[in-house]
């Protein structure tokens, strides 16, 4: 990949809604937390929209691997995490399959927002619709239908945070652990099930075989995701899979 001015632009404002949305993701895991009597990412300073502590936590996954996957990929994916006292999950699963669910929680949240922010952006005129196949690569098209350069770099910005939230979101709830979905799963179990299931996926193995099976399932499952959540925010756009 040839690194041009429009690319490092571009890997910037990737990378600055990937960060933002990331660390939504973990403070809100360590709040939620927090309020269900678990003090552990509390005391670790992650209750915080700050990215450093959580850069700290995860050096590699908040910064190498979303660079080495947009250079390689064109779009970025990486991880973080926020501390918990298993003990505390062993006490009040409820409370932590709340917990977990927090982070797709403020992912959704933010993907709304940005949905709103293109809707209106798209009725003053400023943003357009994209034309062609849904693949992800045309969501940052809702540019500017002039030349603006703020306003090209707000459709982008905006349209990236769209795509990101719903990526993170949607991969996050899968059911298979390490994912925050094989915990949050529980909130639908009784309190003697739920401590069943989740002493079962506390094997390493299964965490091993979980991101196995969450690439397999994924790669099956956003692309239609990715297109309803496209005809929803515009209507009467008729898009399919591509």
């Amino acid at each position: 990949m040839q690194l041009t001015p429009e690319l490092l632009v571009q890997g910037l404002i990737w990378y600055v809604v990937f960060l933002f949305s990331t660390t939504c993701h973990e403070a809100s895991h360590s709040f939620a937390a927090k309020l269900g009597g678990d003090l552990t990412a509390f005391h670790g300073g992650q209750v915080t929209l700050n990215p450093i502590p959580h850069v700290r936590r995860e050096p590699f996954g908040m910064v190498l691997m979303p660079i080495l996957s947009f250079l390689l990929g064109g779009w970025m994916i990486g991880w973080a995490s926020a501390p918990y006292d298993p003990y505390w999950q062993a006490r009040y699963p409820r409370r932590a399959a709340w917990m977990s669910l927090a982070g797709p929680g403020a992912n959704f949240t933010l993907m709304i927002i940005a949905a709103i922010g293109i809707r209106i952006g798209m009725l003053a005129g400023v943003f357009r619709q994209p034309a062609g196949s849904v693949a992800f690569t045309r969501i940052t098209e809702a540019a500017n239908a002039d030349t603006n350069s703020i306003l090209t770099f707000a459709a982008m910005f905006i349209s990236v945070l769209f795509f990101q939230n719903l990526l993170l979101g949607t991969f996050n709830l899968l059911p298979v652990p390490p994912l925050d979905g094989s915990t949050g799963i529980t909130v639908l179990m009784s309190e003697r099930t739920a401590l069943r299931f989740l002493e079962f996926i506390r094997n390493p193995t299964f965490s091993m075989a979980g991101i196995i099976a969450a690439w397999y399932l994924f790669d099956k499952l956003f692309d239609p995701i990715f297109t309803f959540a496209l005809n929803v925010l515009y209507p009467g756009s008729g898009y399919g899979l591509g």
